[in-house]
């Protein structure tokens, strides 16, 4: 039982070494070079360069995380100003309309006392009233 548990460990470290060196089964399983190295500093090794390339990536993302905020923040600007212009163009409108409507001006219908014309086809499905 103890030696399936120590294969076992062996597999799990072999895997560990191929996901992170990308070597293939052949290199992990060579003799280690004579050096003051252990596996397990390797290993370490290995994960802190993992870990420094992902705080890299993180530098990145909050950079443009930085960039669409200082978007946002224009866009929401333009967006409130965009609605101040629009309620001065709405009361102006508004303004102009009360002022016609005060005047009696503009806005009175023009009334004629002449008879309307009708087309051949009233006058025959409605009769002629004049």
């Amino acid at each position: 039982m103890r030696k399936e548990v120590s294969q076992s460990a062996k597999a799990k470290k072999t895997a560990i070494y191929q996901h992170y060196l990308g070597d293939g089964r052949n290199q992990v399983s060579q003799p280690a070079k004579a050096s003051c190295e252990t596996s397990e500093d390797v290993l370490i090794s290995m994960l802190q360069r993992e870990l420094d390339r992902k705080n890299e990536q993180l530098e990145v993302k909050d950079k443009q995380i930085e960039e669409l905020n200082a978007r946002l923040a224009d866009v929401s600007s333009a967006l409130v100003a965009a609605q101040q212009t629009a309620q001065v163009a709405q009361a102006l409108h508004a303004g102009t309309l009360q002022q016609r409507l005060t005047s009696g001006g503009e806005m009175r219908e023009v009334v004629d006392d002449k008879p309307q014309k009708r087309g051949w086809f009233s006058r025959l499905f409605f009769g002629e009233d004049s």
